[in-house]
């Protein structure tokens, strides 16, 4: 029996590679009778021109007033869910493989695992953006993710979303619409809490297209950090050994601030730099590239940012707490 498949697509501004991607994906579509939703944002760079000019009648174009991926899933499912068994979560800022779609469902079939999850390498072209993903690619730069390095195997508790039985996805409820980052790894939690079991396969991976200046960079693992602190503080979670030393990161590096008092106060400082040189080396190793110097310093803005982020969540989640008590006072 062909397994029943919903494609969706969030999209804002994505003109550049929508095409691409419907080109990769239409093929396994139409083997297996596969509707592909277009959920897009509201989109300003013609990417709903193109996703309406396609002739083939399997793709839909949803509009998702709320423009956040999460939504847009969610959308997708309440009005198409129905009719499929799996759901397949495709970014537009992304490649696959011809194969991706297959590899996913055989996965799944093979380990009666809920959801499938895969691995990432990013790509850049140009300057900034190839220092971006050298950094990205690097355990400097993502800490020995499972998802982020050469994955193995196994089931997991998180990774980055590929294929989901959509019967599980309802069971618990969809994204959390109230996420605009890390909206994945908190629906893998409720997942894994509901009993539903994760996979993380070797056989196919995602190649993603990172940001194109430091500053985008920067803003976005700013964003990252903050959804990881709504995360933990959703569910009364602790962080893993690897994002509490991001947490520790920021207030170390502010301590600087009192060098003037004492010069051991700049300790952190000095050996954040010194784990960015240190880190650019060996960066510019892997990757045969002079340039990779810069990437470490990439991956130091990378986790600054996330710090940043958390502790700004979380002051906010504080500030909001000592209100509330002051109003019922």
């Amino acid at each position: 029996m062909t397994a029943r498949v919903l494609i969706v697509i969030p999209t804002l501004n994505e003109a550049a590679h929508i095409g691409g991607v419907l080109d990769t994906l239409l093929p396994f579509a139409e083997r297996h009778g596969a509707r592909i939703v277009v959920a897009d944002g509201g989109s300003t760079d013609g990417t709903r021109a193109l996703v309406t000019a396609r002739p083939e009648p399997g793709i839909v174009l949803l509009d998702n007033p709320r423009r956040l991926q999460s939504a847009a899933i969610n959308l997708a499912v309440e009005h198409f869910g129905d009719e499929a068994d799996w759901l397949i979560r495709i970014d537009a800022h992304s490649a696959y493989p011809a194969d991706y779609c297959d590899v996913l469902l055989a996965e799944a079939q093979a380990t009666g695992a809920d959801s499938v999850v895969v691995g990432m390498k990013a790509v850049g072209s140009g300057f900034w953006q190839s220092l971006i993903a050298a950094a990205q690619n690097s355990r400097i730069g993502n800490g020995g993710s499972a998802h982020r390095v050469m994955p193995v195997g196994k089931f997991v508790d998180h990774g980055h979303h590929a294929l989901m039985r959509i019967a599980a996805f309802r069971e618990v409820g969809g994204y959390d619409e109230s996420f605009s980052h890390n909206e994945d790894a908190e629906l893998d939690l409720r997942l894994g809490n509901a009993g539903f079991r994760i996979w993380l396969t070797p056989r196919t991976r995602v190649t993603y297209f990172p940001r194109r200046s430091l500053g985008a960079l920067v803003k976005q693992y700013f964003a990252f950090g903050k959804g990881r602190a709504r995360n933990i503080l959703k569910h009364r979670s602790r962080p893993g050994l690897r994002q509490a030393v991001l947490v520790a990161l920021m207030p170390a590096l502010l301590l600087a601030l009192l060098a003037p008092l004492h010069w051991i106060f700049a300790l952190p400082l000095a050996g954040w730099v010194a784990g960015c040189l240190a880190g650019g080396v060996m960066i510019a190793r892997e990757t045969g590239s002079p340039g990779g110097l810069l990437s470490g310093f990439a991956a130091g803005a990378m986790h600054v940012a996330w710090s940043a982020g958390f502790w700004v969540q979380l002051g906010r989640h504080l500030m909001q707490g000592r209100a509330g008590t002051g109003a019922t006072a």
